[in-house]
């Protein structure tokens, strides 16, 4: 019997850049090129961009029916999509362990929508559909471009099955950066963005609410009645909110990030869709065997002076409620990590951390496990989806009250973006402070949790303070 080799992994340095902007804007004319953002040089948290273009597959699910688009054509599958995913990541294995080093060497990118959810939990089906995007895409990536902004290191990878023409031409263009940079042209960078509009990005309509004030108030209502009989402790309730926009996307998503740098943001689009995610929470992060998740639960507005955003940091860090509903999501979260987790592996080394963003301050805490074997990333994946943070606890509930009370569906909002590489690396984002276009329409959402105390007006008022800054850096952008 011949034992298969091992596929081989080419790394070359490139110079190191503290913002990826340039890179990203030399390469995103090429199909579904996704950039998967750190936030760096100003987010505080991020370490890692990954940036890539070209699969050489795609899977996009839409209820369910999932259809996988390659070299070959395409075909339908009713089959579980994440046992799709994983059939789609096969051929890129075995690979040399010592290059689980690298976050990604190849591998799938992409996300998976809250409405995937509806495939593993069990809820109606009763909302309508507003944003018109699969509720999961995902894409076989061949080669990556990662910035390590902890050692300030750029190396471009390719695996062993990206096709030579490919690899020319990624590194063509990014030895015209190196280039340019060095004549000191970067004026003419824009000319290496080939796919750039004429036309600049603005808003034709500033963003209006699908739910009105006291119809919010109601909602509210109904769930604090739901937990009063015994339903559920937790339900997090989203309010959706669009615009209609012309031109340019990628001057937009450039301004969120400038806006509100954040680790686990993401910049990804294809045909006449996209994302724009600004997220600071990360949903699950496998590395080694080693998984971490973080939940945020408890958000307060950041002070307009020093004096004030110190008195919000500690009345944060000192609430009651809000570290009861942090608490209540990582009791949910050790559940779901069990799943897949080595029995008595699972801790939480952090409880209650205060982390700081330019809008807001927010509680997030720190749960690990350590895989357990027989299980892999996309089994944890799955195990854990959709995120507890974003439903409620107990899931299965809190998610039919949520189909019941909220008027449109979620889209890719509450859901996960992020990447598994061939070697088993995974990190994945809650799709929070994001905002997705479809056709010639943006749509954002901003929620919460809502507990027995919970109180309606400051309720509403946290689900805008959320997204308020990126509502008006879009209706602002000129």
């Amino acid at each position: 019997m011949v034992t298969p080799s091992m596929h081989s992994i080419t790394i070359q340095d490139i110079p190191y850049r503290p913002d990826s902007e340039n890179l990203f804007a030399v390469l995103r004319d090429l199909p579904d090129a996704i950039w998967l953002d750190s936030g760096k040089p100003r987010s505080l948290q991020g370490r890692f961009d990954i940036i890539s273009a070209s699969p050489d597959a795609l899977i996009e699910t839409r209820g369910e029916l999932s259809t996988i688009t390659d070299s070959e054509g395409s075909h339908t599958s009713t089959e579980d999509p994440f046992t799709l995913v994983q059939q789609l990541l096969e051929p890129m294995l075995d690979i040399d362990s010592g290059m689980s080093v690298h976050p990604f060497v190849g591998g799938v990118m992409g996300y998976f929508g809250y409405d995937l959810g509806r495939r593993l939990v069990d809820i109606p089906d009763r909302t309508k559909t507003v944003a018109d995007l699969p509720d999961m895409r995902v894409g076989r990536y061949l080669w990556s471009l990662v910035i390590n902004h902890s050692t300030q290191q750029s190396q471009l990878i390719f695996h062993e099955l990206c096709p030579t023409v490919l690899r020319r031409d990624v590194t063509q263009r990014l030895n015209r950066l190196e280039s340019l940079e060095s004549l000191e042209s970067l004026e003419s960078l824009e000319s290496l963005d080939t796919e750039a509009s004429e036309s600049k990005f603005s808003l034709i309509s500033p963003f209006k609410p699908t739910l009105s004030p006291d119809k919010y108030n109601q909602s509210i209502a109904s769930i604090k009645d739901y937990i009063a009989g015994g339903d559920c402790y937790q339900t997090n309730f989203t309010q959706h909110f669009s615009a209609d926009y012309k031109g340019d996307l990628w001057p937009a998503y450039l301004a969120l990030r400038e806006a509100a740098p954040s680790p686990y943001s993401a910049f990804w689009q294809w045909q006449d869709k996209a994302l724009l995610s600004i997220s600071p929470e990360r949903f699950l992060k496998c590395s080694l065997g080693n998984v971490e998740t973080k939940p945020i639960k408890g958000t307060l507005l950041r002070g307009k002076t020093v004096e004030e955003d110190q008195d919000n940091a500690v009345k944060l860090l000192n609430s009651d409620k809000d570290r009861a509903e942090n608490l209540m999501i990582v009791d949910l979260l050790r559940n779901d990590l069990g799943k897949n987790c080595e029995p008595g592996s699972i801790r939480v080394p952090k409880l209650f951390a205060l982390e700081s963003f330019p809008n807001v301050h927010h509680l997030v805490s720190t749960v690990t496990g350590v895989l357990a074997e027989g299980s892999g990333p996309i089994d944890l994946l799955r195990g854990c989806f959709p995120g507890g943070s974003i439903t409620g606890a107990p899931k299965k509930r809190a998610m039919e009250i949520i189909e019941e009370l909220e008027p449109v569906k979620r889209s890719v909002y509450c859901g996960s973006i992020g990447y598994i590489s061939a070697t088993g690396r995974m990190d994945t984002n809650i799709a929070i402070r994001t905002v997705i276009a479809d056709g010639t329409t943006l749509h954002c959402w901003g929620g919460g949790g809502i507990v027995a105390d919970s109180q309606a007006d400051s309720e509403y008022q946290e689900s805008i303070n959320k997204i308020q800054l990126l509502l008006d850096t879009l209706e602002n952008h000129r």
